[in-house]
């Protein structure tokens, strides 16, 4: 007999089994606890989303890019394109910051319409740069990625988040969010654009919901929205649920004017 057995492990300190099949569930509860109890302890209440590219570069990464392909001999058609593309990560960087600036200067409120994203580069990285500079908090919702790091410097530590599973990631940005921006992108930015879509068309998301695309070049050449109201996949009320637009000046109007109409007298958060 042992006379000193080793001490039981306590199931919720049991790596093996947390980590099993059969605690899947208790892993999913986890990723909605455990952030909402940090959004509580913040007094996070809502949230303006900002989605796009992780390749996006920042306008100074870009122009040191092409210098590079210049002097170097490398691929100046694809140096020259990201410079291009880096308008959005610069306009993306100044609508985050004037939103977080307008949001901290409304009267009798705190912490709202918090900046929010999926916590990577590009477009991501820009949108919590710019509510850094405006000395805002920000959200990043990352997602733990095999060949992709997670979380940007200009996050507030306390809000950076890694979530295992893509739909608790997106339950956070449909949830506490009260406008989006969708900036351009590719698959990732697509399938959390039109989960959202599909719940507002659907009603189930019954809360007042802003959606800019922004960038009309890049998302008319790439969704043809017109398109499916001819062939009857959708109504023409349906384009109503977003605003479309190329100016930081118009997006900015447009949020703030569709919040303070529908969200300001509304405490909180919620599908």
């Amino acid at each position: 007999m042992n006379q000193n057995p080793p001490k039981p492990l306590k199931a919720y300190l049991n790596h093996a089994f947390i980590k099993s099949r059969e605690a899947r569930p208790l892993r999913i509860l986890a990723e909605y606890i455990e952030p909402e109890q940090r959004f509580e302890e913040h007094d996070i209440r809502d949230t303006i989303v900002f989605f796009g590219s992780a390749r996006i570069p920042s306008r100074e990464a870009a122009l040191a890019a092409l210098e590079t392909a210049k002097a170097a001999g490398g691929d100046l058609e694809t140096a020259e394109l990201q410079l291009g593309m880096s308008r959005y990560y610069e306009d993306t960087r100044e609508l985050a910051r004037r939103l977080t600036e307008w949001s901290k200067a409304l009267e009798g409120t705190d912490r709202r319409f918090v900046i929010c994203t999926g916590g990577g580069p590009g477009i991501m990285e820009a949108a919590n740069r710019g509510a850094c500079e405006a000395r805002g908090l920000s959200v990043g919702l990352g997602i733990s990625l095999p060949n992709e790091a997670t979380g940007n410097p200009y996050i507030t530590p306390d809000l950076a988040f890694e979530f295992h599973y893509f739909f608790m990631r997106k339950f956070w940005f449909a949830y506490l969010s009260k406008a989006m921006v969708a900036m351009p992108g590719g698959f990732g930015t697509f399938d959390e654009l039109f989960e959202v879509l599909t719940l507002m068309q659907t009603r189930k998301m019954t809360k007042h919901q802003p959606i800019v695309l922004f960038g009309t070049d890049y998302w008319d050449s790439v969704i043809d929205f017109d398109s499916l109201v001819r062939a009857g996949t959708i109504a023409s009320a349906d384009l109503d649920l977003i605003h479309r637009t190329d100016s930081v000046d118009d997006a900015f109007d447009f949020i703030t004017r569709e919040l303070t109409e529908h969200a300001l007298s509304d405490p909180g958060g919620g599908l």
